[in-house]
């Protein structure tokens, strides 16, 4: 039976032309359509961004006459900006802070194999599979200072305590950090339990008969084996604060554009006022501002198959 398959199947591989029968070209012709469409509806459109940023495109007819810094000028001195990178960097804190933190520590909650792991696992999971515009809607709802999380305040006996959450005009990003780390933790977590799985269980044992407690297993065995996972996490928390569009696009900006982001600025810019130009400087930049995270993970990825 073996030696007819295979008698078949040399059979038709002499059909086939003879540039087809090497394995390496046939891998190469089956990854050509996605490596094209990458290609085209990133990295051109990437470059295609680039160019309208030096352009006079700030109205709906196009004009791709060039136009220098003139955008760049504009962005750097407008006093939004400025507001867009104060807010980038209390919600990347507080944000990247939460999904870390919260995700390890559930992980490490799950990987004590405790009873109806596979219920709470689910659970923790969720909100991840639940879109941004539901969460962020249901979260609004919930920090309304007149109701919601208040309301179940008052009712504690805490009547004066009324906090304004993402209404506050100045800590209006750091309540919002808690819309997105509580959709974002759950995934976090499947990272670094998926991480302490692959730890081999002798570690843990030879861990333990030197006498090392549940901290100590964790702090000098565990964390340093996670690096790669955290690094991860760091990463993907760190590019959704750089593009985070969903929560101020369902809250507002608030007031004085405490609540205001890159994301939504670049998209209101584009989309409402037709100032092209600018919207793609915006855009730009955000990109420059994601390199640092992706570049060191691309040469760690590189490094780990060199080796």
């Amino acid at each position: 039976m073996h030696s007819e398959l295979s008698a078949r199947a040399k059979s038709l591989s002499a059909l086939l032309p003879k540039w087809l029968r090497d394995d390496r070209k046939i891998a190469i012709l089956m990854l050509a359509p996605s490596i094209i469409a990458v290609a085209v509806f990133i990295y051109v459109f990437m470059g295609w961004t680039l160019y309208i940023s030096f352009s006079n495109w700030d109205r709906p007819a196009l004009d791709l006459s060039f136009a220098g810094l003139k955008n760049w000028q504009r962005l750097v001195n407008d006093p939004r900006f400025h507001i867009d990178l104060r807010n980038l960097v209390l919600f990347a804190v507080g944000y990247m802070s939460q999904c870390i933190v919260i995700g390890f520590l559930l992980a490490a909650l799950l990987n004590e194999r405790i009873r109806g792991e596979v219920f709470f696992r689910t659970v923790f999971l969720m909100p991840f599979a639940v879109s941004a515009v539901v969460s962020g809607t249901a979260w609004r709802w919930l920090q309304v200072p007149s109701a919601g999380i208040n309301l179940l305040i008052a009712n504690m006996g805490f009547e004066n305590f009324r906090p304004l959450w993402y209404m506050h005009p100045k800590l209006g990003m750091l309540a919002i950090t808690i819309m997105g780390a509580w959709q974002f933790s759950g995934f976090v977590m499947a990272l670094y339990l998926a991480g302490l799985r692959a730890i081999p269980d002798e570690l843990r044992e030879a861990a333990v008969i030197d006498g090392a407690g549940t901290i100590a297993l964790y702090r000098h065995v565990f964390i340093p084996m996670l690096r790669p996972v955290t690094f991860t996490a760091i990463v993907l928390t760190g590019a959704g604060s750089i593009g985070n569009f969903e929560i101020p696009s369902i809250i507002g900006t608030g007031p004085g554009f405490a609540t205001d982001t890159l994301g939504f600025y670049m998209f209101e810019q584009t989309f409402r006022s037709s100032r092209y130009g600018l919207g793609a400087a915006v855009a730009t930049f955000m990109l420059v501002l994601s390199i640092p995270l992706i570049l060191p993970y691309l040469i760690s990825v590189l490094r780990e198959e060199k080796e």
